[in-house]
């Protein structure tokens, strides 16, 4: 793939990115069978009503990513990889798949080698802003700013990677939820960050995206599903 295989990596960085890094490589196998629908009964209807945001964000991030064929795309904060697996199935024509967890690089690796497509996905074990990736010209970055203490070297860091558009996901806020999720991930030693449209949409702008669009996924804190252009 030529300049696809030019990058460097530096690990998962430090604070909040490194503790989400070592959360997530713990937790990755269980993590894995929330896509696939591989849980038991009662798991299932939780994540059905409770985290049926992530499957909303992959339905609108795919909607809005629009004809990948013969595109190039960027999976940021990558995990087992099912998002890697559908770019993919949908025509690109190499994916640049990111994540600072080795248990779910080890898991998107077993999907490329069952789905028969290892020679079109580069993976890279880091994190945006300390890893390089070469350009592409899509990104997908979902479940990633949640953890992300200064969004803004890597939202910059993401602008001068990509030469179309980005699909992003930002945690809402939520007077019950958000401090139950806190609580949550605190135990597990993991920061949690929350925003609103308006944060979002200067945040995003003021690192050199030209078109932010923000939609809110339905239900109480939810994630926002936001579409940026250069």
């Amino acid at each position: 793939m030529g300049t696809l295989k030019n990058f460097s990596t530096t690990g998962a960085g430090s604070g909040s990115a490194a503790a989400a890094a070592k959360f997530f490589d713990g937790f990755a196998p269980a993590f894995d069978t929330l896509y696939d629908k591989k849980r038991g009964a009662f798991m299932r209807w939780v994540d059905e009503n409770y985290r049926s945001d992530m499957f909303v964000r992959f339905q609108l991030s795919f909607e809005r990513l629009g004809d990948l064929q013969g595109k190039t795309v960027a999976d940021i904060g990558c995990g087992s990889g099912p998002y890697v697996i559908e770019a993919l199935r949908r025509g690109a024509r190499h994916v640049v798949a990111v994540d600072p967890a080795p248990g779910m690089l080890k898991l998107l690796r077993e999907r490329l080698e069952r789905s028969g497509n290892l020679e079109n996905c580069t993976v890279v074990e880091g994190s945006l802003p300390e890893t390089s990736i070469p350009d592409c010209d899509h990104a997908i970055v979902m479940g990633v700013l949640d953890y992300v203490e200064d969004p803004r070297p890597f939202l910059r860091a993401l602008r001068n990677s990509i030469r179309s558009s980005a699909v992003l996901s930002f945690p809402s806020k939520h007077w019950f939820r958000t401090p139950f999720r806190k609580f949550r991930y605190w135990v597990r030693n993991c920061p949690v960050y929350f925003y609103d449209p308006e944060q979002i949409e200067k945040l995003c702008r003021g690192c050199g995206f030209h078109y932010v669009q923000v939609h809110k996924i339905p239900g109480a804190g939810m994630d926002y599903h936001v579409w940026l252009g250069v």
